[in-house]
């Protein structure tokens, strides 16, 4: 369907207004700032951990893991054990959005946490090749895929969190918090590298310092759990259960009452994956091997990029309330289909300030797009079953977005040179667009 109507198959829950729709579980702006900030450090700490993996695979993984491959090979395999996460995202969102659907958001973030957090500190302690032989890159893959559980099941949680909790009218607005969770959590695992590139000779970076940031994560964990275990369950999820009206099985239901909610959502999220991984992994490689640029310019450059990453985040996201959600991830997708034409020209020339510009700008884009999308999947699904349909079309996107992006453009570019890997990127911002032109505006949906 493409309107806000409720259909025949859709329970009262689903779709139908509430007269306290928009009450708050004790009224107050504290409980309001508190569920803000604890959406925004879980998904920062969250995206932390996992994009410390992608700027590790894309420097130091390959010699570290893979010193047997040549080097393109070797840089493949690398980024093949940075995709098995995103395999392992959508079984995440059905792991975890079962029971966030069924038992409430708040237990299951903290589990999300913990999961995501540990695998991520264990990382930091496994040995290379050179010591383990072959079991060391069986035993990253399988801590990477830990991680992919863990993240598949936070997105949903984090966003849900912060929607569930908050005004119809602000909707937007408080889903920028966890939306601006990987912004903070790319710019500190950023940080983290460039601090230790700049600190550290390049023979102590490859064979310890680069595991620091990876052990950070065992202090990062005991941070989001102090914050997560103080929040209340939403009132929204609070209000099913009490009617019990909970789904028995989330993932089915949503498969057969919201398929092309599902799908489409999806598509839409393609474009903002498919632009930050060939933004960030992608062309942190080529840059640094391709190109010759210094590791430690790259790393200062995509430090300045995340400013314009979390500038179209908080934009779009708090724009959505009064122009809506669909319209700017639209405006978002378009612009996409352009800036991929001139990521790589701009990026090829080797002048820092261009450089810099090429991937902010890609990075701005991804944010236009991303910013709304808080609160725009979980408006496509009904309360019960939220958590598992939010999280999955989410996933799903970052499978088809995120995994292969890196791959495909290593492929592309060393076949057809830079340039095909900037259409590539504008052709999922075309898919996407497509997809998003198929849905409805939701922001004047209730969510009871």
């Amino acid at each position: 369907m493409h309107s806000d109507a409720i259909s025949p198959d859709k329970s009262p829950q689903d779709a139908g207004p509430q007269p306290d729709a928009d009450l708050q579980p004790d009224g107050s702006s504290e409980s309001l700032r508190r569920v803000a900030v604890a959406s925004f450090i879980g998904t920062a700490i969250e995206f932390y951990d996992f994009y410390i993996y992608g700027t590790a695979a894309a420097l130091v993984l390959n010699e570290a893991f893979f010193p047997t491959l040549d080097p393109v090979n070797a840089t493949l395999a690398s980024f093949s054990t940075y995709a098995v996460a995103f395999a392992a995202r959508p079984i995440g969102s059905v792991i975890f959005g079962h029971f966030g659907d069924r038992v409430g958001r708040k237990s299951v973030l903290v589990a999300s946490l913990l999961l995501m957090g540990l695998s991520t500190a264990l990382v930091g302690l496994l040995p290379g090749y050179s010591t383990l032989g072959i079991w060391a890159p069986i035993l990253l893959i399988l801590l990477r895929f830990l991680q992919g559980i863990g993240l598949g099941g936070e997105w949903g949680g984090a966003a849900l969190l912060a929607v569930e909790h908050a005004p119809k009218k602000k909707r937007g607005m408080y889903a920028a918090f966890p939306q601006l969770g990987p912004s903070v959590g790319f710019f500190a695992a950023t940080g983290v590298f460039w601090l230790l590139s700049a600190v550290l000779s390049d023979d102590a970076f490859r064979s310890w310092g680069w595991r620091v940031p990876f052990l950070l994560s065992f202090l990062l964990v005991g941070v989001g759990l102090f914050v997560r275990m103080r929040i209340s369950e939403t009132p929204v999820f609070a209000k099913v259960m009490d009617a019990q009206e909970a789904s028995k099985v989330p993932t089915l239901d949503v498969l057969r009452r919201y398929p092309r909610e599902l799908l489409l959502g999806a598509g839409g999220m393609i474009v903002a994956y498919g632009l930050f991984y060939t933004a960030t992994t992608y062309c942190l490689a080529y840059s640094t091997g391709t190109l010759g640029v210094s590791r430690n310019t790259m790393l200062g450059l995509s430090l300045v990029a995340c400013l314009f990453l979390a500038a179209g985040t908080w934009l779009a996201a708090t724009r959505s309330d009064a122009a809506g959600r669909r319209k700017l991830i639209l405006a978002g997708a378009g612009l996409a289909v352009v800036w991929g034409l001139v990521l790589f020209p701009l990026l090829d020339t080797e002048q820092p300030v261009l450089m810099a510009l090429a991937i902010g700008g890609a990075l701005f884009c991804m944010g236009v797009v991303y910013g709304p999308m808080g609160a725009y999947l979980p408006e496509l699904f009904g309360t019960n079953v939220r958590y598992s349909g939010a999280s999955l079309a989410y996933n799903l996107g970052g499978v088809l977005g995120g995994a292969v992006s890196p791959l495909v453009a290593t492929r592309l570019q060393s076949a057809f040179g830079s340039s095909s890997v900037g259409w590539y990127v504008s052709a999922m911002a075309v898919v996407s667009l497509v997809c998003v032109l198929a849905l409805p505006e939701t922001r004047e949906r209730e969510l009871a």
